[in-house]
């Protein structure tokens, strides 16, 4: 990491989510999914929002022992050193297809709900049999609260974080903890 880069001015801060947290809330997590397809055919179609979700994503699907399919969509809101949504951009082609599935949306983090409505607006366009989406966090602000999401991992305060698949500035994604971030390196 180059010293001059504003990743390597930020100072971690405080756990505010544990591996150990994270890996025991997984199975349960998968149950709630698993149960909200029914009966039926377990064929699922699972949408990470990368790069962001890719962690959570291989830690939740793990315990779904039903058939899916796993198929991409790279949406960027919060470009480079950036600690606030800049607005949601596709970074490519999104999933399509999709009609009379069953299909999960699995984002890191739900802020702004800018990302979450945006894809659920595309994606329930291509009339899907379930829609459902899942997060690893959720901000306890009122854009997140009241931005409809059916499964969520763990409520955190409204803190920039890090680690289990988010980044700032492309760095910190490998974390296993979630940790706040305090951009500039001070620790207020």
């Amino acid at each position: 990491m180059n010293s001059d880069s504003p990743a390597a001015r930020a100072k971690l801060g405080k756990v505010l989510v544990s591996a150990e947290q994270i890996a025991a809330r997984m199975p349960a997590l998968a149950r709630e999914i698993v149960d909200w397809m029914g009966d039926g055919d377990d064929d699922l179609v699972l949408v990470p929002v990368m790069t962001g979700a890719f962690i959570f994503a291989a830690d939740l699907v793990r315990h779904m022992p039903v058939r899916m399919r796993i198929t991409l969509a790279t949406v960027s809101s919060y470009p480079g050193a950036s600690t606030a949504s800049q607005g949601v951009r596709p970074l490519g082609d999104l999933p399509a297809n999709l009609e009379g599935r069953r299909v999960l949306v699995i984002d890191d983090i739900l802020d702004s709900g800018r990302t979450l409505r945006f894809l659920r607006e595309r994606f329930e366009s291509q009339k899907p049999a379930r829609f459902a989406t899942a997060v690893l966090l959720r901000k306890t602000i009122p854009e997140a609260m009241n931005t409809t999401c059916e499964f969520v991992g763990f409520d955190i305060p409204d803190e920039f974080v890090v680690g289990c698949g988010l980044d700032y500035d492309g760095c910190f994604r490998n974390l296993p903890d979630v940790r706040v971030l305090h951009p500039e390196g001070s620790a207020s």
